[in-house]
């Protein structure tokens, strides 16, 4: 099991063109980035696809990633989440016909789940739960199912800037309490 110091020092291998320690930092973290992507997009197929393209973004970006400031996880998460979100969001904007199980993603606990560390992931429940109970669904539908901030606000027959302060201060008292 690698540290989170032998992934921040893959990364910046990887920054230099590093290929070895790049192939090395898919090896030890593909599985958990498929887990994010197939948890957002519900198809491995396009799972597999979203890994790849995040892998490709890793290496392109690789330079900017900075040790110290956010875990070298969180980063490595972020980039597959936001890659398989920008997916689901084109695939949403194109109106493939799909069904209705592929269009929306299971709510239940997924391979994500099993990604993320038995005890930052409690942390991170313990601090949604403190959130009201439609802050914290509109935050696991903006973060973790990908629905945009219109979708959301209609879903909740509140107005869009409503829905991003409700979401902003959401982020603020997670983060906040993230670092208690």
């Amino acid at each position: 099991m690698a540290t989170l110091e032998d992934i921040e020092d893959l990364i910046a291998r990887t920054a230099l063109a590093d290929r070895a320690a790049f192939q090395k930092l898919y090896q030890l973290t593909s599985a958990k980035l498929f887990g994010i992507s197939l948890r957002v997009l519900g198809t491995t197929s396009e799972a597999e696809e979203a890994v790849q393209d995040s892998y490709i973004k890793i290496w392109r970006s690789a330079g900017r990633y900075q040790a110290g400031g956010y875990s070298p996880m969180t980063w490595l998460i972020t980039i597959a989440r936001n890659t398989a979100i920008d997916r689901l969001r084109a695939r949403r904007a194109a109106g493939a016909d799909l069904s209705e199980a592929d269009a929306v993603p299971s709510s239940d606990p997924g391979p994500e789940a099993l990604a993320i560390a038995g005890s930052e992931r409690a942390r991170l429940m313990g601090c949604l739960d403190e959130l009201d109970a439609d802050r914290a669904e509109a935050v696991r539908g903006a973060y973790l199912m990908g629905l945009t901030y219109q979708e959301l606000a209609e879903s909740y027959g509140i107005p869009l800037n409503t829905m991003r302060t409700w979401l902003r201060r959401s982020l603020r008292k997670l983060k906040e309490c993230l670092t208690r």
